[in-house]
């Protein structure tokens, strides 16, 4: 069996416990990825995952457990990094047009080399700090970014009105849903099984309420 056969097999394996089908297309193009990550990852030091089947799990399974979180025509992944969880959520949702984001020239380099070589023209990138980005977005996903308030205080101006924000974390952040600031609902906090993934993962699921009225403050409800 083929790398790529090996690679092809875990992530196959890691849909089906998701229960998301996707065209072969995008299976491929979702390896693609993982085997430019792991190319440059080898020069770059873009990220602490070596292994390219191991990528698939903590990588692309990671990413597409919160796809059906995932809402809107518009998505902005913030501190984006190596492209996790945009790319991955990029490449399953074509019709959606993806915003990454990161402050750090070397991971914007891979970034704008990855939108280029894997063809994604619903992808733009950004080498910007958080709170420098313009516009609104129906979606912000931000992936072990920062704490909940600093996440929003420096790109809550991202989110459209009722617009989403997906939080990824490992652990449930208990202590951290009592900084949700005010203009904000803590909608869930939802587990996360990844497969093939011995460790805990959560997503806030935040929601804006309207305009900053100052008597409004986020309270969570764990499913």
């Amino acid at each position: 069996m083929s790398d790529r056969d090996l690679l092809r097999q875990r992530l196959g394996a890691g849909l089906a416990a998701l229960h998301q089908e996707l065209p072969a297309d995008r299976v491929e193009r979702l390896l693609d990825y993982v085997e430019l990550l792991a190319r440059w990852n080898a020069a770059y030091n873009l990220s602490a995952v070596r292994d390219p089947v191991e990528m698939v799990t903590r990588h692309l399974l990671d990413s597409l457990a919160v796809a059906p979180l995932v809402e809107g025509a518009t998505l902005a992944d913030l501190g984006s990094g190596a492209g996790l969880p945009g790319i991955p959520l990029a490449i399953v949702a074509p019709q959606r047009q993806v915003t990454l984001v990161d402050s750090n020239g070397k991971k914007a380099r891979f970034l704008r080399a990855a939108v280029r070589e894997l063809g994604l023209a619903n992808v733009r990138v950004l080498e910007s700090r958080v709170e420098d980005v313009p516009g609104t977005f129906d979606c912000v996903t931000a992936r072990a970014f920062a704490t909940l308030a600093d996440m929003l205080a420096w790109g809550g101006h991202l989110l459209a009105p009722e617009g989403l924000w997906v939080a990824l974390k490992g652990r449930f952040p208990q202590d951290e849903l009592t900084g949700v600031p005010a203009g904000v609902h803590v909608e869930a906090v939802v587990a996360l099984d990844v497969p093939g993934l011995d460790a805990e993962r959560h997503a806030v699921i935040i929601r804006r309420i309207g305009r900053h009225n100052g008597n409004e403050h986020g309270t969570a409800a764990a499913s």
